[in-house]
């Protein structure tokens, strides 16, 4: 399925083969061919020149290249023949010795952002580009040898407008003036480093400029770039704050200076993901620049990503994986180091919230869900090639990984981790490495032996549960022990450090008055150390979240948090307590009622604005899929009215104040609901201290659109309003959600049909499915097999569709309201007649698994 795939095997091959030394790409977005003759698409092709400089042994190998078209290639001076060009590879015949590849070629702008992403803001009609390669697509912008351990030094030249900016991954220079205002950028080679964190952004970017000093006097220039359109949004100086921190915690506990010569920031549309770790490049997306009013779980959020990226600098960028075997290890690493260096900054300025409770809030809950979906797997994935790196970048190379590093910490202690974790960075700069290489610096660091850590941790899939089990006497455990379980599938009960914190109700508030800390290992651990301890008002298992597991809380604990969660003073042990019950609800255990009832009482009070935000959809999520049908609208409208007291209630202008607005209007399904948010679009009748901004307007109409109460007249005057690419996405969103079957039917369309950009796609499949439209949606639940039909035959434009659009198809646009019994058995019987693509059915796969949770949870 992965257009132009690279195996595990054939990257192994050419490691044997080659030795790359240096890459030198002349990029020409000037829209001309080599001649000066103009292309025939300028807007949606460019002409790059690669040389390339290499040693190999006796033997045919490939070099990669996507292209529309090659205009010249040599190897050693000598003409390559045109057939050795496939579309995607260049085959060489090699002697043994120093040989130069030089490949001049058309190839295409990206509009899904992999590749060389090209932009045209509305806002202004000004042009932005930028690239995204990771997995393996810097090919489709210079020819290369793709694969992270085949390294080499990148020196990259660019003709583009002379007015523009244009950045790399080393330090910006000026550009040669050029005839017909064009100019050339020749940038200096940087160190060697792999092909997928190479960079190129160009634009007429607006830029801010600054600097870390270091305490010896020494500085790493910084700056910030964004859209000349948003640039009025920019808070820079927090995102300075931010970076200068970071750099302090890492340079610090890592040992080792920054590796690069400078440090860009670059905010850019229609992205992808979070951010990309280019060398000193780093891209971000745009939404990240906020334009409107946002809550502290926004900047929070941003903060970490910031940190994340700059974590990949040392991990990542100076060592490197050999192959995508140990991504899990890049982004884990990553994932923990960004929390690890916000708790530190935390502890350093005292301004910001605990990241660990954020990181259980969010991140873990995203990977228990994952790992217990059929397609789950140990963090250590089996990569065999391109297709399954890509369907790997889930919540268990993220965030179990991370919750498994934190774990290992937790075994080895800090000091310990990273102790190691310099001496690795200190013998692999510039080298790649495997899992055990590091493993080895962790075991000389800690005189511990690790090798059940691979075993127990990385090497097997799923999650246990633990749970305590005791006797007592007059209100004193007489035998305290833990009791770990796991699914039959994956039976591996797991060595872990944890912690146990005794709670108690004491003048109103729930503290906690003791805490004990031991390793538990197979199905009972004895626990001498609580034995004559008196039972507490709530027994807190993985207290601190050290571990990577779920918990079942004992009949009283479940009292306790359920009357008292709004009195619970810390906001970790909130975080694993709404984890809890957030699991019992999703596993059966409690009733959507139940739990909806538990986040009124407590989202209100709640300091932790990540919690707030996940709590609300929690809840949403439980009303909606969890609750039986028959008690569906009336808990609906239950959570409707308390949502909206809450609103009430929220201090003017204040967080929760958005956050619960938000909430609410996701909530409304009558048209009295819907007078309340038409009237706050109007201007009447808003909270005091609500800002309806172009964000929060958006989100209003979208639900007006969903609920038949705003239609395209609506949609189109409030795009009048907000001429931006944003509003344009939005607009395709709420059209998207309309109860309307001609929208329904342009939407369906857009996504399945034609070449619409991918976040305006996703906005779109994101917002297609609404509750109580059955009537319009009810074709598209076959027809949604019928796509994934084509998609997993590689059927017209799903033979080259990106992996981006693919997924959110196949992801998005599985019918989830209309899943019902007879849905499952007939998209049984689909699968059972094909041989789908592992890409295309692991994706249905798992929207079927979240169908038949919902279908349980509701006896249905």
């Amino acid at each position: 399925m992965f257009r132009a795939n690279i195996t595990r095997d054939e990257a192994n091959l050419r490691s044997r083969q080659l030795r790359v030394a240096s890459y030198e790409a002349l990029v020409d977005l000037s829209g001309r061919r080599l001649d000066g003759t103009p292309l025939d698409a300028p807007d949606k092709t460019f002409v790059s020149t690669t040389t390339v400089r290499f040693s190999s042994i006796a033997c045919v190998a490939n070099a990669n290249v996507i292209a529309e078209e090659i205009l010249e290639a040599t190897l050693d001076g000598e003409a390559v023949p045109p057939e050795a060009f496939d579309g995607e590879h260049l085959t060489l015949t090699l002697g043994e010795g120093d040989h130069e590849l030089r490949v001049a070629a058309v190839m295409r702008f990206s509009r899904t952002g992999e590749g060389l992403h090209r932009f045209i803001d509305p806002a202004d009609d000004k042009t932005y580009l930028y690239t995204q390669f990771e997995v393996a697509d810097a090919r489709r912008m210079y020819v290369t040898f793709e694969q992270p351990d085949l390294k080499a030094t990148f020196q990259l030249s660019v003709i583009a407008p002379g007015a523009w900016t244009v950045l790399s991954n080393a330090p910006a220079v000026e550009p040669v003036t050029l005839a017909d205002e064009l100019g050339r950028w020749d940038f200096e080679a940087t160190p060697r480093i792999s092909t997928y964190i190479t960079a190129l952004v160009a634009g007429d970017f607006h830029s801010v400029h600054d600097s870390y000093e270091r305490a010896d006097g020494s500085a790493i220039p910084l700056s910030i770039h964004v859209r000349e359109s948003v640039a009025q949004h920019l808070d820079a100086e927090r995102i300075f704050e931010t970076t200068k921190r970071g750099f302090e915690v890492f340079e610090e506990h890592f040992g080792r200076p920054y590796p690069f010569d400078d440090y860009a920031q670059v905010f850019v549309p229609e992205f992808n993901f979070g951010a990309m770790e280019n060398a000193g490049c780093i891209t971000f997306r745009d939404e990240y620049i906020f334009r409107s009013r946002q809550t502290a779980a926004s900047y929070e959020a941003r903060d970490n990503t910031i940190l994340h990226e700059m974590a990949h600098m040392w991990f990542g960028d100076l060592v490197t994986m050999t192959w995508w075997d140990d991504l899990w290890l890049n982004e884990s690493f990553a994932e923990w180091a960004s929390h690890f260096a916000q708790d530190e900054i935390r502890a350093r300025y005292g301004d910001r919230p605990n990241p660990w409770a954020t990181f259980s809030n969010s991140r873990k809950t995203w990977a228990y869900r994952q790992d217990q979906l059929p397609s789950t797997h140990p963090i250590a994935a089996d990569m065999v090639d391109l297709e399954a790196v890509e369907l790997n970048f889930d919540g268990i190379t993220y965030a179990k990984g991370a919750s498994a590093l934190r774990q290992l910490v937790a075994f080895v202690g800090k000091e310990d981790f990273l102790a190691g974790v310099r001496a690795y960075f200190a013998k692999h700069a510039f080298g790649n490495t495997q899992l055990p290489d590091l493993l080895a610096e962790l075991e000389v660091a800690s005189g511990r032996d690790l090798g059940f850590f691979t075993s127990q941790w990385l090497q097997t899939a799923g999650v246990n549960t633990i749970a305590a089990d005791w006797d007592e006497a007059d209100g004193q455990f007489t035998r305290f022990g833990i009791r770990q379980w796991a699914s039959p599938q994956w039976p591996t009960l797991r060595r872990q450090r944890i912690a146990v914190g005794l709670y108690n109700l004491v003048d109103d508030a729930l503290v906690r008055t003791e805490r004990f800390e031991f390793d538990i290992d197979g199905e009972y651990t004895e626990v001498s150390e609580l034995t004559h301890a008196r039972r507490p008002d709530l027994l807190l298992l993985n207290d601190d979240d050290l571990s990577y597991t779920k918990i079942r809380l004992d009949p009283r604990s479940l009292e306790t948090l359920v009357a008292h969660i709004h009195q619970l003073d810390d906001e970790l042990a909130r975080a694993l307590a709404w984890g809890s019950t957030w699991d019992l609800t999703r596993d059966g255990e409690m009733s959507a009622s139940d739990y909806v009832d538990l986040v009124l009482r407590g989202v209100g009070v709640e300091t932790d604005l990540t919690a707030v935000n996940a709590l609300l959809a929690q809840a949403r999520l439980a009303i909606d899929y969890y609750a039986p049908s028959a008690d569906r609208k009336a808990l609906a409208r239950r959570f409707t009215a308390g949502l909206a007291q809450l609103v009430k209630d929220a201090e003017p202008g204040s967080d929760h104040q958005l956050a619960l607005t938000r909430a609410l209007a996701l909530s409304i399904d009558s048209e009295p609901g819907a007078a309340v948010l038409a009237a706050w679009l109007s201007g009447e009748e808003i909270p005091e201290g609500l800002a309806v901004d172009a964000d929060l307007r958006w989100r209003l109409l979208t639900e007006l659109a969903r609920v038949g109460a705003a239609g395209e007249a609506e949609i189109a005057a409030e795009l009048e309003r907000d001429q931006t690419s944003t509003g344009a996405e939005k607009a395709a969103g709420a059209r998207s959600a309309s109860l309307d079957a001609d929208a329904k039917a342009a939407a369906w369309a857009a996504a399945t049909e034609q070449d619409t950009p991918n976040e305006t796609h996703f906005q779109i499949t994101s917002q297609f499915w609404q509750l109580d439209q059955d009537d319009i949606l009810a074709p598209y639940a076959d027809r949604y097999l019928e796509v994934v039909d084509a998609i997993g035959a590689q059927r017209g434009r799903w033979a080259t569709a990106s992996t981006t659009i693919r997924q959110h198809v196949l992801g998005l646009l599985f019918p989830r309201p209309l899943a019902d019994r007879a849905f499952i058995a007939k998209l049984d019987a689909f699968l059972g007649e094909r041989d789908l693509p592992d890409s295309v059915k692991r994706l249905v796969l798992e929207r079927r698994d979240d169908a038949l949770r919902a279908l349980h949870n509701q006896g249905a």
